[in-house]
């Protein structure tokens, strides 16, 4: 396992219970509208790639209906064990802990993924990939961060941290593929290159309202966490405070976490 899905998979595996916290504000909108694009059916075949605690997997669950499946897998054994906790009542809705990029189960009417392909080692590998567990025909819908989305967030909080520590604040991340493709067009014309056809991109907008309750789970329910695992309880809670602080200090009262779901059909 490569040291970036290592990385990612702890990060996750703590945040497991604060990410369901933070889903009835940011991750559920965004699994619905996941599934919304997928346009599912009674009895459809999915497959939902890096499904966390549920936020896509449950109302795809919920739309196959009884005679349907939805196999869900993630990395992280903590978000799976949340997930069958959520999804008790359906029977349809199969957790597993596994790695998306080597799941070789087939034939799938629908391969969805909210949030996920750009945790992959290699996006467009790992894509390609999720696109041939669909059958011919069958549909792909993959969820990502508009440009800008979730930013001011991560910049608050890596300042914070900087404080606390003493520290030099985390340095930019390295430009990748996430940061030419998150807008429409870029989006559509690279997943046209993943060989899906009829490709459509809409544009979820979504704000959160950042109160303060909301702006540390956004911290602690999400991948912002690993900026806090070396780190001891009390100063963690000084992360908090001083986190909090700046973004009163900077006006910020809401979070830009909109998304662009892309789908289309697989050749």
């Amino acid at each position: 396992m490569s040291s970036r899905k290592v990385g990612t998979r702890r990060a996750f595996d703590a945040a497991a219970a604060d990410f369901a916290a933070l889903g009835r504000h940011l991750w559920e909108p965004i699994g619905a509208a996941t599934v919304a694009a997928a346009g599912l059916g009674e009895g459809d075949r999915v497959l939902d790639a890096c499904c966390g605690t549920g936020a896509s997997a449950i109302p795809a669950a919920r739309a196959v209906g009884a005679t349907g499946v939805v196999d869900a897998i993630d990395l992280s054994g903590p978000m799976i064990g949340e997930l069958r906790r959520l999804s008790a009542d359906l029977p349809q809705l199969r957790a597993h802990e596994a790695d998306a990029t080597a799941w070789d189960t087939s034939d799938y009417d629908v391969v969805q993924s909210a949030l996920g392909i750009f945790f992959f080692p290699d996006m467009t590998d790992g894509t390609e990939r999720l696109i041939g567990r669909a059958r011919s025909g069958g549909r792909a819908v993959f969820t990502i961060w508009r440009g800008g989305a979730m930013v001011a967030a991560g910049r608050h909080l890596g300042r914070a941290v900087a404080a606390v520590t003493d520290s030099a604040p985390p340095p930019e991340r390295e430009p990748s593929l996430i940061d030419r493709v998150d807008q429409a067009g870029p989006y559509a014309e690279w997943l046209s290159g993943r060989g899906l056809s009829d490709v459509d991109v809409v544009v979820n907008e979504l704000r959160l309202a950042m109160t303060p309750e909301i702006a540390w789970l956004v911290v602690i329910g999400s991948g912002f966490r690993g900026l806090l695992d070396d780190l001891e309880p009390g100063a963690v809670e000084q992360v908090r405070e001083r986190y909090l602080d700046s973004l009163r200090e900077e006006g910020v009262t809401e979070l830009d976490a909109t998304t662009l779901i892309g789908s289309g059909t697989v050749r």
